[in-house]
């Protein structure tokens, strides 16, 4: 932003105005001081828009309050100064518009005191401006805009001067014309829009000039000349072209003559011709010369006249024709624009809806012309526009699609209702169309929303039955949803408006009423999808369906909850979410309905395991639809409980909607307490419960910001961090004053710190303590970008301006370590917090020079420093001085913070950090080629000529390097050197990329600017590293950079600038044409992505030239021949181009700009397929793969995502008409070579059907324009290529029109020959079969089933195809998949036949091998599975059965479906009983894998995991004991795999379900305990966990029953279960979460029918409180709580953080990244204080717990001395820093901690220990370190600190501490 010089001092002088005169009150004049000084306070200190604003919309407040009497009495030459400063400031901010608004506002102010004043000082303004010798500026007309569009008296000034303002405007026409930057830059769009102001805003002057002959005529003739010129192709900007357009359709409306304004309008529809033609406009006439006719000429005409024209215009005859404008001049130009496939196709349809509005508008009119209702054919074009677009994958064209069907729907209305048209058949037709679409095309729900209230609910829903549940199925994915949300929400709204119309006036129907008939028809489907196990479903459910339906029928909320269980699966979470959206809409709390049983749900779901239950729990506990509510008493206590422990979860949604569910708590609270201070303001003072509603909240907000604090240890986890950092973000964000410039909403209030200080006089919120500050600083070190990021947002946003000089010399010493760092974290660590010394630098050094200027002075002097060393030594530079982390830090301090590069740098600073990111990148990529001398290589080296140049250069320096050619035996594995050159050099080229591209950004916008020389330098610069670095993140990364860079150039005034991207792309283009001498393994990986640098960086709003060019280059090139002694081991220029034609498809930036060149590639693309070189073939597969997916557009997910596009057949045709014929020709080909039995390859044929297998049906009418590929597709039924056949049957069913789907299917059942004795080709048999499924399949779902008689029963007539009879298995095999689609409409007789046959097939044997003999027996077991009877008998015959039998019927066994709570389920069971041994004994794992899966499945309860209660095994004792000791030694001793040992477990466990023999219980215990360590595979954790719930609940109930030889096997089980808790597995958590779950339950009084699953936090603290009430005195109890406490022993640690040298490249992670050791302790201490307690009662555990002390008390008492020993005061220790970010530390802290408070307990409780300790000395001890590190950045736990004091006081209480 430029600041204002206030040399002339206006602001001292109106000061001085104000002192001198004596009329003007003391308290005004400080009133105006205060306005001057807040009104330029953001001019003299620059800062941000937002900010600006701020202060200005203070400065007009404060104006406002004076009395306008006072301001009348001010001098006349203050007032004239200041409306002077006013226009001035106003002039300045000319390029930001809300600014401009705001000082716009005074100035009005001032204009009702003393208008001439303010028109004299304007009209001054103005006239300076308009009669200066100069042409405008780009500034003056910025002036002249915001005058005549912001100030009404500068309008008026402006009118007086409107011939020379016009005569200003043409003087600068040839200076715009005359330079292409001017052109088709900003200057030329401003022009224009100052002529379109003036003609909008003062349109009776111009129409005096229209019609004037004198030279004004001239003038005004020019201009129009000029608009015309641009128009018609002069600029190639599309917004000035479009708003040109507009400006010539003013013109027509400024003339008065309604005659000579039709005829110009008439006129302007000569733009189509290409021939020069004449414009008349009143006077004025222009020759207009088309130049550039490319659609946006015509679009740009008619979206002026459409915008512009009077209803008198629009309806115009021309001559004495009985034609309209609108419909016979204007719908014909733009029809035709809508059918031309347009980069700017958005506007198109964005005019044709403009079209309809304007129809609308006019329909009266047009009736008076036409007399006649709409013509049939007009209706048909509309609707086929409408249609084509509301699919089309454009981004905008969906929702003007709606509006546009919206607009025809309400006209074809009022055209029936006008000509009486009763029929209106027009509806229906529409909505057959709509319901023959399948559910996944867009397109259909949009008009269906149009139509309804026109049609009514009750004949939509008669016409379109599936309806409901396809609202459901869209629901489920991301797509459809919204679309689907608005039909429902129209459903109702047109329902109730029926019901209400057709209720009898006497008795209109009660809210209970329509309630009632909602539920009817609407209640089982949204009770079905808010119970629905898809998460998508479910939150779409609840955050729209339910809430439309409760505002819509508020009596739907009692009868959804009478219709709820919440025991019940997906229950508890409806109930939460149905009323939280009775609470949000009521605005009432629910609190008093039904309190108990509410409060005892709410607590309930607040417990739950499902993380979307919870959630759903917490958005109803915070929100409110009152800001001012405040929080009651359940609603603190609840989230006291459940904020603790929740903040782990490993899911990021549920972060997000923890901080936004809080965020809305906090604000709640805020507002409350705000309130009352108000309140206490206005009244003597607040009573005790405003008084104790205060405190409650000042109270939760400070816990909720400590407890945030406590939790950034680094020995926390990720998930713990992230989510204390956000609830940190939101607690400071709604409860301090600070104001974020950046943000538009969620500002603090203007009194907030009212409320700040009444909590800060009670010793509350204290956010920004040094220690806190140091807590944050800690975080900056975390090893996650994330964290890293979000604290130092914190450290910038909230705590002071600047940093404790402290702080700021051991950051920085930190931060330069971190930047010598060879590991990229590290380096990254350092930059951010060099980012965050610059943010905070707001001082002079010493030597009196900015901080910040120091610091990157400083990162630049070590930059060349890094350099040299690389220079000199690259290994050792690589170790200790690497690059990339110094160019990382210059790119975040330069880039990201604002002021510093303007202060930093000038233009010879700048070109020597161009010229030295130069030798830094030649010399990296020189290491990578082994030679310095990179200039003449074009081509890059390949990885193992990397390797080998790296050997080299560390065998110069004496390390042993192994070379990597490809013929010698040598071990390939990189070492730590070569890997430490390789990293240095990649990542620092990365780096340079990025920050190169920025700073050219930047620097580009200063008043000094880099010569062409220069950017010409550094676009060398940058084509080097990306065509010469192979390593794909480096050439990604600098390309994000080169974008950049290429898009600053583009965008410059100076040609000579614009034209270096393109010569970038005509170089890397000519180097794709250059002959190629090199292997592919050589060719550069970055060639594409240089190409889409170039092309993403064109203006989207132009024609975009240079992508036009390049496609049509790469064109060229592909399609050229191959050399007749073309090499596949070399590069080829095809390959290349097929290569970069797929990148430029895939770049999200050229996603739109793409699509019109795509009929173009894929036709090549796919006849590339054919060509003789497998590169090309791959490369065009490539390609053919990523059109698809462009073309298509966005997949919906959900049944069929994975394999169709949401896109109809004949929408894809219409997008893309060129493909139509070449696909069918494609198709037409491979045909008839397979009709004249010529065996021909077409490698494109399989392509072209998975395309078309894609598309969706479309509607009857446009689908049968595509019969055509019918025929074909038939024939290709009987392809010898399996695949090709299964491909043609799935694209068959795209191009049947929906009516067609079962006469196709008879047709094609008739086909099929009824005998064996008919001879027909088993391909075509098959292929046939294969067309019958997938059209029948469509046909299933057309609701058309009750008219399969004719077809089930010429299908059954044809069994033969399944009997031996038919030799071919697959024909087999695909006649009884057809019959399982028919199986509910077939006789039982043909099921039982068929049955039998195939019971007969399972168990043959086949004497020879018969190919697909295994695919069909699986098939027939699972066919004759599908009938209970029938599957008895294959269960019954498992032993005799065949491998292929046995497998799948255990594989169908495992997938527990179909067969539980049946007679089925004890057949399978006494099947498997009896096979177990012999499966045991199988040599096939796979088969023992499935037996055992089958196995567990089958005895363990519906839910696998298992309720208390599995299915009796009824094994014989003998076997059950040899089917244990073969399952135990395959655990112990056997070689199996992890899958086979994690499924053995849970077998194992199951039949030990009722042991007692505690041999094997300790065996079973054992191994359990081997296999639940972090490092063991995630499958066997999560076998323990599993085993846990299906044993281990019986062993510890038994012995809580009173069987004490199970109790200490029962603590070891527990412990394990202890230990999965905290598995970083989300998986093995859930499940140990669930054992403990059952044991909850077998506990309560009353099992209750279902287990309820709590949440795992909640898991853990049941089992920790279950050990100490069951168990606290078995032997065994103390070791299970202690083992779980992390190691305390400092010394170690102390020792390994003195050492800086990185020992290795990558530090290795922790086998369990989720463990908390500090969190740990933290939980364990009251358990353990707990146990202490106990010591007198147990003999037992008085034992254990002295010896426990006795082994501990040395160690503690050391580790004491150690923390006593910190040299901790008011000054940072580096060294102290360094231990703040060790994890270590604050893990053996922790640990620490818990042993001595539990010693001090046990000193208390027992005399014994007295001698081991003093306890005075030791409670004095941690108390005085407690304190320090309290304030040194350590913040122990509220538990520790409330632990400590409680037994301090006890011990004060027992006369420990009588002497001290």
């Amino acid at each position: 932003m430029t600041v204002i010089s206030f040399k002339d001092g206006k602001v001292e002088a109106i000061l001085n105005e104000f002192a001198l005169d004596d009329d003007v009150s003391s308290d005004v004049k400080d009133t105006l001081k205060s306005f001057l000084l807040k009104v330029t306070e953001n001019i003299r200190f620059t800062t941000g828009k937002r900010s600006r604003e701020r202060s200005l919309e203070e400065a007009l407040q404060i104006l406002l309050k004076i009395p306008k009497e006072e301001l009348l009495s001010l001098p006349s030459a203050a007032l004239h100064q200041l409306v002077q400063l006013l226009l001035a400031l106003q002039i300045e901010a000319v390029t930001t518009s809300s600014v401009s608004h705001k000082l716009d506002k005074m100035v009005q102010v001032l204009v009702e005191l003393n208008r001439s004043v303010v028109f004299e000082e304007v009209q001054r303004c103005l006239h300076n401006l308009l009669h200066k010798e100069q042409v405008l500026s780009l500034q003056d007309l910025q002036i002249a805009c915001m005058f005549m569009e912001d100030s009404s008296v500068g309008r008026d000034v402006l009118k007086e001067e409107c011939k020379t303002l016009l005569s200003q405007v043409a003087k600068m026409i040839p200076v715009v014309l005359s330079d292409d930057a001017a052109q088709n830059g900003l200057l030329c769009y401003q022009t224009v829009k100052l002529c379109l102001q003036v003609f909008q805003l003062l349109p009776g002057q111009v129409a005096a000039l229209v019609y004037s002959k004198d030279a004004v005529n001239m003038i005004v003739r020019d201009i129009l000349e000029f608009l015309m010129n641009v128009i018609l192709g002069e600029n190639s900007s599309r917004d000035t072209r479009l708003l040109s357009g507009t400006v010539v359709a003013m013109v027509i409306t400024a003339v008065t003559d309604a005659q000579a304004a039709q005829s110009a309008a008439w006129c302007l529809l000569q733009i189509t011709n290409r021939e020069p033609w004449r414009l008349s406009v009143g006077e004025l006439q222009v020759v207009c010369r088309p130049k550039n006719q490319d659609g946006v000429d015509r679009l740009a005409i008619s979206r002026g006249l459409l915008t512009c024209c009077r209803k008198e215009v629009l309806v115009s005859r021309h001559g004495n024709q009985g034609t309209c404008f609108l419909l016979d001049g204007l719908f014909p130009l733009i029809s035709a624009l809508c059918e031309e496939k347009l980069d700017c196709h958005y506007y198109v349809f964005q005019v044709f809806t403009m079209w309809l509005k304007r129809f609308k508008e006019c329909l009266r009119e047009i009736w008076d012309v036409t007399g006649a209702p709409l013509d049939s054919d007009l209706q048909q074009q509309l609707r086929q526009i409408i249609w084509s677009n509301a699919e089309s994958p454009l981004d905008g064209l969906a929702e003007l699609a709606h509006s546009a069907f919206c607009l025809f729907m309400e006209i074809y209305e009022k055209d029936c209702q006008h000509f009486g048209n009763t029929e209106k058949r027009l509806y229906d037709e529409l909505l057959h169309r709509i319901a023959e679409l399948p559910w996944q095309s867009k397109a259909k729900y949009s008009p269906l929303c149009a139509i309804l209230p026109y049609t009514g609910t009750d004949k939509v829903l008669k016409l379109y039955p599936a309806l409901p549940s396809h609202i459901l199925k869209c629901l489920s994915t991301n797509l459809l949803s919204p679309c689907a949300c608005e039909v429902y929400k129209c459903l109702l709204q047109e329902q109730k408006r029926e019901l209400v119309i057709n209720a009898s006036e006497e008795a209109p129907p009660t809210d209970q009423d329509l309630a009632n008939q909602w539920a009817h028809r609407w209640q089982p489907k949204i009770l079905e999808a808010l119970t629905s196990e898809v998460t998508l479903l479910q939150n779409n459910a609840s955050c729209h369906l339910l809430p439309s339906t409760l505002r819509t029928y508020p009596g739907a909320f009692n009868t959804l909850l009478l219709a709820l269980d919440p025991t019940a699966p997906g229950h508890l979470r409806t109930w939460a979410c149905i009323m939280s959206a009775q609470r949000s809409i009521s605005g009432h709390s629910l609190w008093g309905m039904n309190g108990t049983d509410n409060l005892k749900t709410l607590r309930l779901a607040l417990s739950s395991l499902d993380d979307s239950v919870r959630l759903a729990a917490l958005n109803l506990l915070c929100c409110s639809p009152k800001t001012k509510e405040a929080p009651s008493q359940v609603e603190y206590s609840a989230l006291r409980d459940f904020i603790p422990l929740n903040l782990n979860s490993e899911s990021s949604p549920f972060r997000q909607h923890l901080q936004a569910a809080l965020r809305k708590f906090l604000v709640r609270i805020r507002e409350s307490c705000m309130a009352s201070i108000k309140g206490h303001k206005r009244k003597t003072g607040l009573c005790k419960e405003e008084e104790a509603e205060l405190k409650q909240g000042i109270d939760f907000v400070g816990w909720l910001a400590q407890l945030t604090l406590v939790y950034l240890t680094p020995d926390c986890s990720y998930q713990r961090k992230k989510t204390v950092l956000l609830l940190l973000s939101a607690v400071l964000d709604t409860c301090t004053d600070t104001w974020s410039p950046d943000r538009k909403k969620g500002q603090p209030p203007a009194n907030m710190s009212t409320l700040i200080n009444w909590a800060k006089e009670r010793g509350k919120w204290n956010f920004f303590s040094k220690s806190n500050m140091l807590v944050l600083i800690g975080c900056l070190e975390d090893s996650t970008n994330e964290i890293r990021e979000l604290s130092a947002e914190l450290l910038l946003r909230f705590f002071p301006p600047s940093l404790p000089d402290d702080i700021t010399d051991v950051l920085f010493c930190r931060a330069e370590r971190l930047l010598k760092s060879p590991r990229v974290p590290e380096a990254q660590m350092g930059a951010m917090m060099f980012k965050l010394l610059l943010q905070k630098a707001d001082g002079v050094s010493e030597q009196g020079e900015k901080q910040s200027i120091r610091l990157i002075r400083f990162l630049l002097n070590k930059l060349e420093h890094h350099f040299l060393t690389a220079k000199s030594d690259m290994l050792q530079a690589a170790r200790t001085t690497p690059i990339h982390g110094i160019v990382s830090a210059l790119q975040r301090g330069l880039m990201e913070v604002p002021g510093v590069l303007g202060e930093s740098l000038n233009h010879s600073v700048a070109v020597d950090i161009v010229c030295l990111l130069e030798k830094i990148s030649l010399l990296l990529l020189g290491v990578l080629y082994g030679d310095q001398d990179t200039e003449e290589k074009e081509v890059p080296p390949s990885f193992c000529d990397m390797g080998n140049a790296i050997s080299s250069l560390i065998g110069q320096h004496g390390v042993e390097g192994a070379r990597l050619d490809e013929d010698t035996d040598e071990n390939v594995l990189l070492s730590e050197e070569h890997s430490l050159v390789l990293t240095c050099c990649w990542v620092s080229l990365k780096e340079i990329g990025i920050f190169l591209g920025f700073l050219v950004e930047r620097i580009q916008s200063l008043p000094w600017r880099l010569t062409v020389e220069e950017l010409t330098m550094a676009s060398k610069l940058f084509k080097d590293i990306i065509l010469k670095c192979r390593h794909w993140g480096a050439v990604e990364g600098c390309c994000i950079g080169f974008t950049k860079f290429c898009r600053t150039l583009l965008s410059s005034s100076n040609p000579e600038v614009r034209e270096i991207p393109a010569l970038i792309l005509q170089q890397g283009l000519f180097v794709l044409q250059s002959a190629r001498s090199t292997s592919v393994t050589r060719r550069a990986a970055g060639l594409p992505m240089l190409i889409l640098g170039v092309l993403a960086a064109e203006d989207s709003s132009k024609s975009r030239p240079l992508l036009a060019h390049t496609i049509n280059t790469l064109l060229d090139i592909a399609r050229e021949p191959l050399p007749q002694d073309w090499d596949e081991t070399l590069d080829l220029p095809q390959v290349c181009a097929g290569h970069i034609l797929q990148a430029l498809v895939k770049g999200s930036s050229l996603a739109v700009a793409v699509l019109q060149h795509t009929p173009a590639v894929t036709m090549l693309s796919l006849t590339l397929l054919s060509s003789p070189c497998w590169a090309m073939r791959n490369a065009a597969l490539q390609l053919y793969s990523s059109l698809c997916t462009r073309m298509l557009g966005q997949q919906p997910a959900g049944e069929e995502g994975s394999t169709h596009s949401g896109m109809s057949s004949p929408s894809f045709f219409h997008l893309y008409p060129a493909l139509q014929p070449f696909l069918q020709e494609a198709l037409e080909s491979a045909a008839k070579d397979l009709l004249d039995s010529t065996v021909l390859l077409h490698p494109s044929l399989y392509p072209v059907l998975t395309l078309l297998a894609k598309l969706q049906p479309g509607a009857e009418e446009q689908t049968r324009a595509l019969s055509e590929f019918l025929p074909p597709l038939f024939l290709l039924a009987a392809s010898p290529v399996y695949s090709v056949r299964v491909m043609s049957s799935r694209a068959l069913v795209a191009m049947i029109p929906p009516s067609q789907c079962l006469a196709t299917v008879l047709e094609l059942v008739e086909k099929l020959p009824e005998s064996p004795d008919v001879s027909c080709g088993h391909n075509r048999l098959h292929g046939q079969l294969l067309q019958i499924k997938t059209v029948l399949t469509r046909a299933l779902k057309t609701n058309i089933q009750s008219s399969l008689s004719g077809v089930v029963g010429r299908f059954e007539s044809r069994v033969w195809l399944a009997s031996s009879s038919q030799r071919c298995l697959l024909v087999r095999l695909a006649y009884v998949d057809v019959v399982e689609l028919l199986r509910g409409h077939c006789s039982g007789a043909f099921l039982t036949h068929l049955s039998s046959v195939l019971l007969q097939e399972i168990h043959r044997t086949p004497n020879i091998l018969e190919v697909g003999f295994a695919s069909f027996q699986q098939s027939a077991v699972n066919f004759l599975c599908e009938d209970p009877e029938w599957a008895s008998q294959v269960w019954k015959n498992l032993s005799t059965g065949s491998t292929v039998v046995r497998l799948s019927l255990v594989k169908r066994a495992a997938e527990g479906c179909g067969w539980r709570g049946t007679v089925l389920q004890q057949v399978m069971l006494r099947a498997l009983q009896a096979n177990l041994k012999e499966a045991l004994l199988h040599q096939d794992v796979e088969y023992k894998i499935a037996f055992l899966t089958a196995l567990v499945e089958v005895i363990s309860p519906e839910d696998s995991l298992g309720p208390s209660h599995p299915s009796s095994p009824g094994f014989n004792e003998a076997c059950l004991q040899d089917c244990v000791e073969d399952l135990f030694d395959d655990l112990e001793m056997g070689p199996g795999g992890p899958g086979f040992i994690s499924v053995a477990l849970c077998a194992v466990s199951l039949l030990l379900y009722q042991s007692i023999d505690l041999c094997l219980l300790e065996r079973l215990c054992k191994l359990l305990e081997k296999h639940r360590c972090p490092e063991a595979p995630e499958a066997l954790r999560s076998a323990c966990a599993r085993s846990l719930c299906l044993f281990a609940v019986s062993v510890v109930t038994r012995s809580l029953k009173g069987r004490p030889l199970f109790k200490e096997i029962s603590i070891r089980l527990i412990s394990t279960g202890i230990y999965l808790l905290q598995d970083e597995s989300l998986e093995v958590r859930a499940k140990a979460a669930i054992f403990a779950s059952l044991l909850f339950s077998s506990r309560q009084p009353v099992p209750p029918q279902r287990c309820f699953y709590m949440q795992v936090n909640q898991a853990l603290i049941f089992l920790l409180n279950l050990l100490l009430e069951e168990f606290w005195d078995t032997r065994a109890a103390l070791d299970a709580l202690v083992c779980h406490l992390p190691d305390c022993d400092l010394n170690v640690i102390l020792q390994e953080v003195k050492e800086t040298v990185c020992r290795s490249l990558y530090e290795r992670d922790e086998a369990n990244v989720f463990a908390e050791p500090s969190v740990m302790s933290e939980c364990l201490l009251p358990y353990m204080l707990r146990l202490a307690k106990r010591y007198p009662e147990s003999s037992t555990l008085a034992e254990d717990l002295e010896l426990w002390a006795r082994n501990n008390v040395s160690a503690v008492r050391e580790n004491l001395t150690i923390c006593l020993k910190f040299q901790l005061g008011d000054v940072l220790n580096p060294d102290w820093l360094s231990l703040l970010t060790e994890p270590r530390f604050h893990a053996a802290l922790s640990g620490l901690f818990t042993r001595a408070i539990v010693l001090l307990q046990l000193l208390k409780e027992c005399d014994n220990m007295k001698p081991l300790l003093d306890p005075m000395s030791l409670s004095t001890d941690l108390q005085d370190i407690n304190e320090r590190f309290i304030h040194n950045g350590v913040l122990f736990s509220q538990a520790f600190v409330d632990a400590l004091n409680l037994t301090r006081q006890s011990l004060k209480e027992q006369g420990f501490f009588k002497n001290s």
